[in-house]
């Protein structure tokens, strides 16, 4: 149990009743009673040992990963790391180095494709080489992080672009876990994070920028089965560019790029031939400039889009994309990838939430009302984390789903410190709120920390009916079920698993489906 746990746990065990003389009785009982052998405790100092050493480690290793990315890209070249690292002991080590490699490629098996080390493939790398070393496994690893680190040396300016590129890439993902699962603060962090690098490291360029995203093509199939939707653009650009639609029978190297899942840069557009250019009014004559596509990836490095950047509005002659900038751009679109997919998810989350209260309701009539809360991290140092209210239901079922959510903070809302009690401790939390019972309800993921809340309100009930408390604890086991199961897929921990045919083509529909197949699967298992 952490502290907030062992705190719930007491409060639940003591009630909201009892005498000052009584709880002081207890407290000097557990505290006679409690015993810890010699053997515990040296077993809980060496766990606490061991969780602090992989903390530091990590901590190592992503300093290092940092120093080698110096564009922030978000990866490094494999053959780059391979070749630094096989020099290592004047290359007395290599034996050990191919068989790690070999280890490395068969778990993240896009690597023999894409070449490309995540910081969390190049943490296993190393310790995968570590363990083909003969000795201590901590010390083989201290001593490669330290030849890494002379193998590679950065300027103080060069240090201080990333530094700064780090810090817009940072508000991109912070954009997305503060957005109350908004694309919108999003695509204007990503945005200011170009046109803010164009001004300070690209020469101050006038750039122009787009995302688009792969979408099936149900209108017009003859086509191509898939188009790219332009879903958000730099502000000049968005009466040209925003929501159009590019087919593959039209001009681009679009699809070229999401075909072969690699950037494509055009440094003189009018020697080209092959662009599509969106502002039909802007003359022949001013279409020059450099084009960059790059592909947009999961974390199984399959495209579902592209971000595209140009210079067409910048009449400079020397208007073409560099090398870091290149880098940094790429860097971009993996922060946007892992901002948007984290967004997807907990639409998912939210959409599944709605199909649970949606069962729950004809089955529970006792219930007053129901609110779904996700938990923000926070925005400064000030406070830790907000609640964000995403669904509110009342008694008959009616939802409204906030467009605008609103933020709960705990200094702000004493008499809802329950909610913050159940996200402290992952655990239910039952209390009464101005005559008012409530029970409040984690949606855990999948550490076990609370990303969620369901907050249900029995009005002046203290219990439920026995029925309709038993059906209020089938759906909150589907809807974690199901939960976990969004967020495993998420994490590309486990391959998708479809046992309704739905599920096949759900996609964002996806949570909501995946609720009824546990509701089934449970109801299969008690027939």
């Amino acid at each position: 149990l952490n502290l907030p746990q062992f705190v719930q746990l007491m409060e639940t065990f003591v009630g909201e009743d009892i005498s000052m003389s009584t709880l002081k009785r207890l407290n000097a009982f557990i505290k006679e009673e409690y015993k810890q052998t010699e053997e515990e405790k040296m077993e809980q100092l060496e766990k606490v040992h061991h969780v602090s050493q992989l903390a530091q480690r990590k901590l190592l290793l992503e300093a290092l990963f940092e120093k080698w990315d110096n564009n922030a890209s978000g990866f490094l070249d494999l053959e780059e790391v391979d070749a630094v690292l096989s020099t290592f002991k004047e290359g007395m080590e290599k034996e050990a180095l191919r068989k790690a490699k070999k280890q490395l490629c068969s778990c993240y098996p896009e690597l023999s494709r894409a070449g490309k080390l995540s910081p969390k493939a190049f943490q296993l790398f190393l310790e995968l080489i570590a363990t083909e070393f003969a000795g201590d496994k901590d010390e083989a690893i201290d001593n490669l992080v330290e030849f890494l680190t002379e193998s590679t040396e950065r300027s103080h300016m060069e240090s201080l672009q990333s530094l700064t590129r780090r810090k817009w890439l940072h508000d991109i993902q912070q954009a997305a876990e503060t957005s109350g699962a908004n694309m919108d603060p999003v695509y204007k962090a990503v945005f200011k994070a170009l046109l803010q690098d164009a001004e300070a490291h690209g020469d101050n360029k006038k750039i122009s920028a787009y995302i688009a995203l792969l979408e099936e093509n149900r209108l017009s199939p003859e086509r191509g089965q898939a188009l790219l939707h332009y879903v958000a653009c730099t502000t000049d650009d968005a009466p040209y560019v925003l929501n159009q639609v590019l087919h593959r029978d039209m001009k681009g190297v679009s699809f070229e790029a999401v075909e072969g899942g690699k950037p494509i840069h055009v440094p003189k557009v009018q020697l080209h031939g092959n662009i599509h250019f969106w502002n039909y009014n802007r003359p022949v004559e001013e279409r020059k400039g450099s084009f960059l596509v790059l592909p947009l990836h999961d974390a199984r490095w399959r495209v579902f889009g592209i971000l595209g950047l140009d210079t067409l509005r910048d009449q400079c002659e020397k208007t073409i994309f560099l090398t870091h900038e290149i880098s940094f751009y790429q860097g971009v679109a993996h922060a946007f990838s892992k901002a948007y997919h984290h967004i997807f998810t907990l639409e998912k989350v939210l959409r599944m939430a709605v199909t649970a209260l949606d069962w729950l309701y004809p089955r529970a009539p006792s219930i007053r009302t129901v609110t779904v809360y996700l938990v923000e991290p926070g925005k400064d140092k000030t406070w830790d984390y907000a609640l964000c209210k995403m669904i509110t239901t009342d008694n008959t079922g009616q939802k409204e789903i906030h467009s605008s959510p609103v933020l709960l903070l705990r200094k702000e809302n004493l008499l809802r410190d329950y909610l913050f009690k159940c996200i402290d401790s992952s655990e239910v939390i039952r209390t009464c709120v101005s005559g008012e019972h409530h029970i409040a309800v984690p949606l855990r993921d999948l550490s076990g920390q609370a990303l969620g809340i369901f907050d249900i309100s029995v009005g002046q009930h203290q219990k439920l009916p026995p029925h309709e408390h038993k059906d209020l604890q089938k759906m909150l086991k589907m809807a974690q079920a199901a939960c976990s199961e969004i967020l495993k897929i998420s994490a590309e921990e486990t391959e998708p698993t479809y046992v309704l045919e739905a599920e096949h083509v759900a996609k964002l529909r996806h949570g909501e489906i995946l609720f009824h197949r546990f509701m089934l699967q449970d109801l299969r298992e008690c027939v």
